[in-house]
C-alpha cells in the first residue's frame, strides 16, 4: 500500500513539475500594414521578447506601451535585442482606428490585430492590458495582467533576468 502511494504520489509530482513549457501557438495574424505574420515566429528568434495584449479603447492598455516605447525599449534593444510585439483586440469595429492611433504615436514595433481574438484565446487572456514575456527560447516565462503606472519597470527587472540567461 504505502509502495503504491508513493508511486502515485511522485507520478503526479512529475505531471505537474515537468510540463513542457508553453510557447506560442500557430496562428497567423495581420500587421497593420495588411501583412501576415505567424505568431509562433517570434518564440524563434533567440531574443527575449515582449508581447502586450492592448485595445485603443483601453486606456491603461495605451498608457503602458507608450512608457515601455518612451521609457524603455531603446535601451532594452540596445543592450539585450529584445523584441516588442503590440497585439490589438480591438473588433472588426474598431480595428480601423488601430493604424491611424499606432501611427500617431510613432510606435516602432510590430503591431497585429487580433481581430477574432484568436490569439487571445489560445494563450488564456481574459483582460487587457495583459503582457507575456518569452525567453530566447521562446518560452513563455512571465506573464502580468492589467497596469498601473510604474508596471513597466517590474517588466524591465524581468526582461533583464531572462535577457541574461544563455
Amino acid at each position: 500500500m504505502k509502495r503504491n502511494l508513493f508511486a502515485l504520489s511522485l507520478v503526479l509530482f512529475v505531471s505537474v513539475f515537468a510540463q513542457a513549457p508553453q510557447t506560442l501557438p500557430n496562428i497567423t495574424l495581420k500587421d497593420v500594414n495588411g501583412k501576415n505574420k505567424n505568431v509562433a515566429d517570434y518564440a524563434k528568434t533567440g531574443r527575449v521578447t515582449v508581447i502586450n495584449f492592448w485595445a485603443t479603447w483601453c486606456t491603461p492598455c495605451k498608457k503602458e506601451l507608450t512608457n515601455i516605447n518612451d521609457n524603455l525599449l531603446e535601451s532594452w534593444k540596445e543592450k539585450y535585442n529584445v523584441d516588442l510585439v503590440a497585439v490589438s483586440i480591438d473588433n472588426a469595429k474598431n480595428v480601423l482606428k488601430v493604424k491611424p492611433y499606432v501611427d500617431g504615436q510613432a510606435w516602432e514595433f510590430d503591431v497585429l490585430l487580433d481581430v477574432n481574438e484568436d490569439l487571445k484565446r489560445a494563450l488564456n487572456v481574459n483582460n487587457v492590458p495583459y503582457t507575456i514575456l518569452l525567453d530566447k527560447k521562446g518560452n513563455i516565462v512571465w506573464k502580468h495582467e492589467g497596469y498601473v503606472e510604474g508596471n513597466e519597470y517590474i517588466l524591465d527587472e524581468q526582461v533583464k533576468k531572462y535577457a541574461a540567461e544563455m
